[in-house]
């Protein structure tokens, strides 16, 4: 019970009121996850601590994110304004037309696993299955069932053979039954 009540206090202080979240949502302590339009969190996702999501767009369903894990916008503040110091520069809470931009939104797809200490940053589709490797920066597209590392990250492996792939969506609809 008491579990309950504290991942409910979590979610009210530390999840925006943009942000949509589906059943069995985990919170880490001192996370904040916001977004200037609209981010739809999927069902059993798990947020580590110490995490920044503050972008637009959808995580999937079954997506584990470890601690201290980044995902943001690339675009939020209008560096290109003239006579404007970047602090005081159009920012995405404020401003429809970087807030719209497709460059500020993302979409992990469901059963991801996203490393310690990875940054996204928007504007990048990861596929169904992929894994981001601990300290990687994402700033490409990543597609179903690979495995990425680095700076900028890359493809290191596959996670599964086709074979593999196949029975483990197969296994994966025959539980979600």
């Amino acid at each position: 019970m008491l579990g309950k009540l504290a991942q409910r206090l979590k979610r009210c202080l530390f999840v925006g009121r943009r942000v949509s979240i589906g059943s069995g949502f985990h919170i880490g302590i001192l996370s904040f996850v916001s977004s200037s339009r609209h981010l739809r969190i999927g069902n059993d996702v798990y947020i580590g601590k110490f995490c920044s999501i503050q972008v637009n767009g959808s995580i999937g369903d079954g997506v584990l994110i470890a601690n201290n894990v980044g995902i943001v916008g690339r675009r939020d503040h209008d560096m290109r304004a003239v006579g404007t110091s970047i602090r005081r520069a159009p920012w995405v809470g404020t401003d429809a037309y970087l807030a719209d931009d497709p460059k500020n939104s993302i979409e992990i797809g469901p059963d991801v696993w996203v490393g310690f200490g990875a940054v996204i940053l928007s504007g990048v589709r990861i596929g169904r299955g992929a894994i981001i490797a601990a300290g990687s920066v994402v700033v490409d597209d990543v597609a179903p069932y690979d495995i990425v590392s680095g700076n900028p990250a890359r493809v290191v492996a596959r996670r599964f053979s086709t074979e593999q792939i196949v029975e483990h969506e197969r296994i994966l609809a025959e539980k979600a039954q």
